[in-house]
């Protein structure tokens, strides 16, 4: 299996509005923290081709999907992927 790493700004359908890598990556990240409802203190955000990868560790059952859910409300779904894993 080969992994292609974004090598240019424009990463397709995730970021339709024209939005740079880091700007995507940050939006994700603050709603993430900003949510209440979930603890994300222990996930990393980073962004593979035109997905937004969730890594990490989440405490509570229905956290992961709550996260994804978050991520997609930023950058649309099916453009987010989950591998984060409950302590």
């Amino acid at each position: 299996m080969v992994l292609r790493f974004q090598t240019t700004e424009d990463h397709g359908g995730a970021c339709g509005q024209g939005h740079s890598l880091a700007s995507t990556r940050a939006a994700v990240e603050s709603a993430l923290r900003v949510a209440s409802d979930v603890d994300t203190g222990e996930i990393v955000v980073s962004i593979l081709g035109q997905y937004v990868i969730l890594e990490g560790f989440i405490r509570q059952d229905g956290h992961v999907e709550r996260a994804i859910e978050i991520a997609e409300d930023v950058v649309g779904k099916g453009y987010v992927r989950s591998r984060m894993l409950r302590r």
